[in-house]
């Protein structure tokens, strides 16, 4: 997920706005060319890196960056994103990069459906969204589909950049604890926390205006 001011995934959190989200996120990818900048998000590139590769699953994987850094990390991966678009972006991608074979991608509106099987890795990158989501439904769900012996990976912001200011925050949102998220999920003793952590990172605002922002790290082992 690379250049911190051009993360792959969502820069807002999740927040109960009305609207249909097929439609909003349509309408995001298909306004742009590229919405992303196409590289793999930090905090998932150093959570998973030492990781052995298996099967993954990435959520909300928008244009393709994370899966395919993990392809090319010797990881078979499904991206799953609610866009059309971005998913028709991302396997282009996949193929121009000669990583097709080891990717797949599928359509969900998480929430509502989610993919089959048992993963190695379930990763969900800034899994926060401007239109209702139900964030805790999908996380608990993406500890169900860890293997055993997988990692359950998630990263998300945890405050609004430091250089805005409350009257350019474009709604009201509640951000997630570090705390908060692991009684959610209410995971039972057969898993073992390996990260939980808050990263503070270098964020310009786009019109050059230096500050951070700081972005919660939870990487969880399901031991059996």
């Amino acid at each position: 997920m690379p250049a911190p001011q051009t993360p792959q995934t969502p820069q807002t959190p999740q927040t109960p706005q009305p609207g249909d989200p097929t439609d909003f996120w349509e309408e995001r990818y298909r306004s742009d060319d590229r919405v992303w900048s196409g590289n793999a998000n930090p905090l998932l590139v150093r959570e998973a890196g030492a990781l052995e590769p298996g099967s993954a699953l990435d959520l909300g994987c928008g244009e393709g960056g994370d899966v395919l850094w993990l392809a090319s990390h010797g990881w078979r991966v499904t991206g799953v994103d609610i866009s059309a678009t971005a998913l028709e972006r991302a396997a282009g991608h996949a193929a121009q990069a000669g990583l097709a074979e080891s990717t797949a991608f599928e359509r969900h509106e998480l929430g509502k459906t989610f993919p089959e099987g048992s993963f190695d890795l379930v990763s969900a990158q800034f899994l926060q969204s401007p239109v209702t989501l139900d964030q805790d439904g999908v996380l608990k769900r993406a500890a169900e589909a860890v293997a055993p012996g997988g990692t359950l990976l998630i990263v998300m912001h945890a405050e609004w950049p430091t250089w805005m200011a409350a009257h350019e925050h474009p709604f009201d949102a509640v951000f997630p604890t570090l705390q908060g998220v692991l009684a959610a999920l209410a995971l039972p003793s057969t898993w073992r926390v390996e990260t939980l952590e808050t990263v503070e990172r270098s964020l310009t605002s786009p019109d050059g205006r230096p500050g951070t922002r700081a972005d919660h790290v939870w990487r969880l082992t399901r031991t059996r």
